[in-house]
């Protein structure tokens, strides 16, 4: 890779030894990798906010993923251009950044958070279900399958610390609904730095998530800025948010000082119709807001990505919560799609049905073969725990689409597609 101090050889290893010579650097490859994935293409065909397909031109998981890629990048361009800390010979590499950015989404499952949250509540006696856990597994062990096996890509040590924005294991916290990785990935969390066991041991459960690198850091505030704007813009074409309703819920929830301006400028945008204008001029500023401070912690002194923490300014971050408050109470609590959400669920408990009657437990049948055959061999193949991690592995992977399709040809009398063979 090119010059940079801020990375040593240590940042680049990889987890299943060295890579052969190439043209690109390590982190090059980690993000061409992620691109040319079948489970990256996936996400065009998986909820943001909306079902897929239910808008063709809002937001899915892959144009949010772009998004927060080029915030990323942009984000590294501007602390190298204007941060006392970071020079030509010593900046963050912004195609390490760009490949956690485009990785942040890709172990989340069909029809959003909402299908997170069915999925965590099918599995939580096998360990749970977490979004960024099952990136992580993706990456790790996943990503490429073929009949007879299934593995993952050979990440950097510190791609999968970019990834880990959560770092406490699903038994180390007291039943955890989300923010937690799998038991069995204690080893990638242990090789993204060799002394995070020894630091857990002296942690109260909970508190090792506090340890994020610099990159980590920069994506989580990339997927922040990207959620918060330009969510809100779909939300406003898509007719959620109004400026009648924008009155209503300021008149039952109260605007403080710190809102009111925030409000006021917001419902002005609207009615001049300058709000996709004005919100593509934010993403400049929440860019901007950022800056690189000097970091001490039990980490700090051993790797330049535990060496800084990125801080963004108090009049950006007030707007953020403001933004995410509006869409989370206008947006996501409204009825349709929260009549999305239980639509999601009864699909993915339908299908979770017919597979743990299949292949699971003792009542399983194997007169019905109902996954891929390429599915089904790795449960075959399996031991009792794995099969019902690879089952876990299939519904997440399903698309919207995806999932629909398979739900009414288990349940739907009248549906008998076989033109689409999923």
């Amino acid at each position: 890779m090119s010059e940079n101090k801020f990375y040593n050889e240590y940042d680049l290893q990889t987890l299943k030894g060295s890579r052969p010579k190439d043209y690109r650097s390590a982190f090059q490859v980690d993000r061409d990798r992620v691109i040319h994935s079948s489970a990256f293409r996936k996400l065009q065909s998986k909820t943001q906010v909306y079902l897929s397909g239910e808008y063709d031109f809002y937001r899915t998981r892959l144009t949010h993923s772009i998004e927060v890629a080029q915030i990323g990048r942009s984000i590294c361009h501007a602390l190298k251009a204007k941060s006392e800390h970071l020079e030509d010979s010593f900046y963050i590499d912004s195609d390490l950044v760009e490949a956690t950015c485009l990785s942040h989404d890709l172990g989340h499952p069909p029809f959003g958070h909402g299908g997170e949250k069915t999925l965590h509540r099918l599995f939580k006696d096998k360990g749970g279900f977490e979004g960024n856990a099952q990136t992580l597994r993706l990456l790790t062990e996943t990503l490429y399958q073929s009949p007879s096996r299934q593995d993952g890509m050979t990440p950097t040590r510190s791609f999968i610390d970019g990834i880990l924005k959560y770092k406490n294991l699903y038994s180390e916290l007291d039943s955890p609904s989300n923010h937690f990785i799998y038991d069995f990935q204690l080893q990638y969390r242990d090789f993204a730095h060799e002394r995070a066991h020894e630091l857990q041991g002296r942690q109260k459960a909970g508190a090792f998530s506090q340890y994020s690198s610099i990159e980590c850091q920069i994506m989580d505030w990339s997927d922040d800025t990207a959620y918060c704007i330009n969510d809100i813009v779909d939300g406003v074409r898509a007719r959620f948010i109004t400026v009648e309703r924008l009155e209503n819920w300021a008149e039952k929830n109260g605007l403080t000082a710190e809102t009111q301006p925030i409000f006021e400028r917001f419902v002005n945008d609207i009615r001049r119709d300058r709000l996709e204008a004005v919100f593509g001029t934010k993403i400049g500023a929440f860019i901007g807001a950022c800056k690189l401070v000097r970091a001490d912690n039990a980490l700090s002194q051993e790797s330049n990505r535990y060496a800084f923490n990125l801080v963004v300014g108090s009049e950006i971050k007030s707007q953020a919560r403001f933004y995410k408050k509006l869409a989370f109470d206008l947006i996501f609590k409204s009825a349709p799609l929260q009549q999305m959400d239980y639509k999601g669920d009864k699909i993915l408990v339908g299908i979770f049905e017919a597979l743990r009657d299949c292949y699971l437990g003792e009542r399983r049948s194997s007169s019905f073969a109902i996954l891929p055959e390429m599915t089904a061999n790795l449960i075959k193949n399996s031991q009792s725990d794995d099969k019902w991690l690879i089952v876990r592995d299939y519904l997440a992977s399903l698309t919207d689409g995806q999932a629909l399709r398979i739900y009414k040809r288990l349940y739907d009398p009248e549906y008998a597609s076989l033109i689409d063979l999923e």
